[in-house]
């Protein structure tokens, strides 16, 4: 009998899950648009939970607060974004084509995803603090950069603030002047972030040139 209550109470347990699980992602996926649309640091937990069609209550039952819930979204998003950055750039060795894949792939959200583009803008240099993501891989490929003797910058942590700050001025032009930033600007960027990191300037122009590889689906 107990084995079979058991057994009995196995889907309802689950089905709790999955729709804990909805509601959860439905608190992210909200947390993500509002921060997109500049509206992040003034959204209260009534506007949030509004937005994402959720009881106000069910809040807590995941987050203890707004920040930690903007947390859990900056490092979902980041880390989807760098996870298909992997999968793209999957093959290529150097890490100087590495760093120019990512910058010119990212430069490009403007169009191809504007509302990672205006989550990112939003989010500013904080990015930087995120434990996974955009930041942890650019620092990898810079660090592997200087180590392989392609890249000559002293401070691997000072280049990667200069490169982000150029995406995210970059992303925040467009938002503003879309008709300013197209794939010529964003591959022109990445050659200069080349540059900046100690790679001669004809082999920059060379690895902003090539060929992007395919995303696949976000």
């Amino acid at each position: 009998m107990a084995e079979a209550a058991s057994a009995a109470g196995a889907p309802r347990a689950s089905r709790l899950d999955r729709r804990k699980a909805r509601t959860r992602q439905a608190l992210i996926d909200a947390a993500v648009r509002l921060i997109a649309e500049g509206r992040g640091d003034r959204a209260s937990i009534q506007e949030i939970t509004e937005a994402a069609d959720v009881g106000f209550g069910s809040f807590y039952n995941h987050f203890d607060s707004k920040e930690q819930l903007f947390q859990a979204a900056a490092e979902e998003v980041l880390e989807r974004w760098g996870q298909m950055i992997d999968r793209a750039s999957a093959g290529i060795s150097d890490p100087a084509e590495l760093f120019a894949v990512g910058t010119r792939i990212t430069g490009r959200l403007g169009w191809t995803h504007p509302d990672i583009a205006g989550f990112l803008t939003g989010t500013g240099l904080d990015a930087l603090d995120i434990p996974g993501g955009l930041a942890p891989r650019a620092l990898r490929d810079i660090q592997a950069g200087r180590a392989a003797g392609r890249f000559s910058v002293p401070d691997a942590e000072i280049a990667l603030s200069a490169a982000a700050g150029g995406l995210l001025g970059l992303l925040r032009v467009h938002q503003r002047h879309p008709g300013r930033i197209d794939e010529a600007a964003v591959d022109q960027l990445a050659e200069a972030l080349l540059r900046l990191l100690g790679v001669p300037a004809p082999e920059a122009a060379r690895l902003a040139a090539l060929g992007l590889p395919e995303t696949g689906n976000w």
